[in-house]
């Protein structure tokens, strides 16, 4: 049986070494098991796992739980912990495990080569210790009828007096809103980002309550006019069937903030090898696997997300209609670690 494409570049090594495993000891080579720790939880990741799976023999064994979650069973597992690869959702979980002693270094000409050095975690030297696999761009909602475009157009004017008592948005503190408030600061200081912060909690039309998609509807509903969400929570509406999906979109505007300026900021879902990793080789194999055209491309689809490899382009009909856009360049792995002192400057001016 003839292998993908892209088993060539990725995983030749990986498989010439699981052919001598086999011949040296069939007993135990009959299944080889990579264990994943995964905060991803959609139903299209199925089929990508099972494409791996078929290329290199290697069964994918899935634990499904939170950022937490995980974060903590790798805490208490310890030496013991069976995990190999971890799959997270935002960069500040990412930065915080690897703050946190859960994953190792990974130098790989593959990833190197696929994932921008903004989309990875901080080398030392011996390589990262997570990188993206898939981005989505946090973006501005807007009410169409009440709202010009030009009043949106950048994160700056959400702190306009021109939006006093018009904005939703989920807490502040979620990982989400702190990735975007990181952003800020590592482009424009802490004076200016905490003075920004209290103009926006300054707005809100009531206090942070819900997520992404509550907002949205919140907007659509006439609560708030103006909104932040993650790109794919959009996506998803402009996707749906329900007539309800589809006259909200069509009353709501979406934005691309600071297209002028440093561009949208981004953030990521990204892969990780757990710090006791037992089958290491596998678990780089699967992360390069994942920076693949074909991965890439079930990611971005199954998720509305973005590809993290540049100018790969995808055929998800949402992402389309929403548009091409300028993302920032801030590394991500700066924003994670930002996140520590934007919390304390959410609680100095009371933005919950």
């Amino acid at each position: 049986m003839n292998a993908p494409a892209f088993v060539k570049p990725l995983l030749k090594p990986l498989l010439i070494a699981a052919a001598f495993a086999a011949a040296a000891f069939p007993a135990a080579a009959q299944e080889r098991v990579l264990n994943l720790y995964s905060a991803r939880h959609y139903q299209t990741d199925e089929a990508l796992y099972a494409n791996f799976t078929r290329a290199t023999g290697i069964r994918i064994n899935r634990v499904e739980a939170d950022d937490a979650g995980i974060m903590a069973r790798l805490k208490a597992e310890g030496t013991a912990s069976p995990a190999d690869v971890i799959l997270l959702v935002d960069a500040a979980r990412l930065w915080r495990g690897e703050q946190d002693g859960l994953f190792q270094p990974v130098k790989s000409a593959v990833l190197d080569k696929r994932i921008p050095p903004q989309l990875r975690g901080a080398d030392a030297g011996q390589g990262p210790q997570w990188v993206a696999v898939s981005t989505r761009a946090r973006v501005i909602v807007y009410d169409k009828a009440s709202i010009k475009p030009a009043d949106v157009d950048s994160y700056d004017k959400l702190a306009a007096p021109a939006l006093k008592g018009k904005i939703c948005v989920r807490s502040g503190s979620h990982p989400y809103n702190l990735s975007l408030f990181g952003s800020v600061l590592e482009r424009q200081g802490p004076v200016r980002t905490e003075a920004w912060l209290k103009g926006v909690a300054d707005n809100l039309a009531r206090a942070p309550k819900g997520g992404d998609t509550d907002q949205i509807r919140s907007v659509a509903a006439g609560e708030c006019a103006v909104a932040l969400t993650n790109t794919y929570y959009f996506a998803r509406l402009l996707r749906s069937t329900a007539a309800a999906d589809r006259d909200l979109v069509a009353r709501v505007g979406v934005m691309f903030p600071d297209q002028a300026g440093a561009g949208t900021h981004v953030n990521i879902s990204g892969a990780a090898v757990a710090r006791n990793a037992k089958n290491r080789d596998a678990a780089v194999a699967f992360l390069e696997y994942l920076s693949s055209d074909e991965a890439q491309r079930m990611l971005a689809d199954g998720n509305n997300e973005y590809p993290a490899v540049p100018g790969l382009q995808t055929d998800n009909p949402a992402l389309i209609a929403m548009g091409r856009f300028k993302a920032e360049t801030v590394p991500i792995a700066k924003v994670g670690a930002n996140t520590p002192q934007v919390q304390q400057m959410l609680d100095r001016v009371g933005f919950k």
